[in-house]
């Protein structure tokens, strides 16, 4: 099929490339490159440089790509900057979204693929997370992806849109021969931070909360190597053939893994230390999240080729330890 991956030069949207590329699939890129990078595409890839809000541009796109299916990877994603700048969040995350969404319905495109989060759960009453659990985001992050799941189920109503909605838990890892991987600017999740402090790249990490009610007194997460979140969008091609389909799925291994246990880990794969500054909690951390991905296994036959922390590790030092300063055009 063809696939428009939109945010395709992103940390996931680029190895959804590689992935469908391997499973016999043409990508398509499009990028406003705010955050992506040139560089983890190869060249064969057809890019296209636009906004999502420029309808006539990407209308163009779908129509002379003869697009099959759109792939969403195009937010911003830093739980923090959402709530100090929560305009940057709604209309990137959902005015924007709203925006390809129209587009293509005017194209005929009736397949979307989307990248959503376990941050739509806000606080879960429960754990593990699953699918039917109330929705009740503690931040606009969290908020403006579930605007867009909510957008989603009323134009498969209205207009015959099939989707599938993917809930993540902790995207991590890099591809498994270390060519492309992860490298944000700034840099927050715990696994390159890390490296960066086994490295000498950066002086400490700071450890938030030490106190949770968990064995180790840090928080839990649920880790999931991105080459297998990839996988998982490509399981579901053959579930949107009906009109109207509508498919949410939670992402992750169902075993959580501490802060601590993260580090250690770190340790171990690169043999190097990581000195640790011990922090208070940061506000809205909930002490574990991590999820049921029973439904996803069952109907798409997925599982996670990368199940343990250490595995994740090595593909993210392998990919760090060949691009010590990241991509080339950062």
């Amino acid at each position: 099929m063809n696939v428009l991956v939109v945010g395709g030069a992103g940390y996931i949207g680029s190895h959804c490339v590689r992935q469908l590329g391997a499973a016999g699939h043409r990508p398509v890129v499009l990028d406003n490159f705010v955050y992506g990078h040139r560089e983890a595409l190869r060249p064969e890839v057809a890019v296209y440089e636009a906004e999502l809000g420029d309808e006539a541009a990407v209308g163009r796109v779908l129509r002379e790509e003869k697009i099959d299916v759109v792939m969403h990877f195009a937010a911003f994603c830093y739980v923090g900057e959402s709530v100090t700048d929560p305009l940057k969040y709604y209309f990137n995350n959902s005015v924007a979204t709203l925006h390809l969404l129209r587009v293509m319905l005017a194209a005929g495109v009736k397949k979307f693929i989307f990248s959503s989060t376990c941050a739509t759960f806000g606080v879960p009453a429960t754990l593990p997370i699953h699918e039917n659990l109330p929705q009740a985001p503690i931040n606009p992050y969290g908020q403006t992806k579930l605007d867009i799941e909510n957008a989603l189920k009323a134009l498969a109503v209205a207009h015959g849109l099939s989707f599938a909605a993917f809930r993540y838990f902790n995207a991590a890892g890099a591809a498994e021969d270390g060519t492309i991987g992860e490298d944000h600017s700034p840099e927050t999740h715990l696994i390159p931070v890390a490296i960066d402090v086994a490295t000498g790249r950066r002086p400490h990490l700071q450890l938030f909360g030490t106190d949770y009610p968990t064995p180790d007194g840090t928080c839990l997460r649920d880790y999931v190597h991105v080459d297998d979140l990839s996988r998982a969008h490509i399981a579901v091609f053959d579930r949107l053939g009906t009109p109207g389909t509508q498919l949410f799925y939670n992402l992750g291994t169902g075993a959580p893994t501490s802060n601590r246990a993260v580090i250690r880990a770190v340790e171990k794969i690169t043999g190097k230390p990581v000195k640790v500054i011990e922090s208070p909690r940061r506000p809205g951390d909930p002490h574990a999240l991590y999820a049921d991905s029973a439904k996803a296994q069952r109907e798409l036959g997925w599982r996670a080729k990368f199940p343990g922390i250490e595995s994740i590790v090595a593909t993210a030092w392998k990919w760090h330890a060949s691009h010590p300063d990241g991509y080339r055009d950062r």
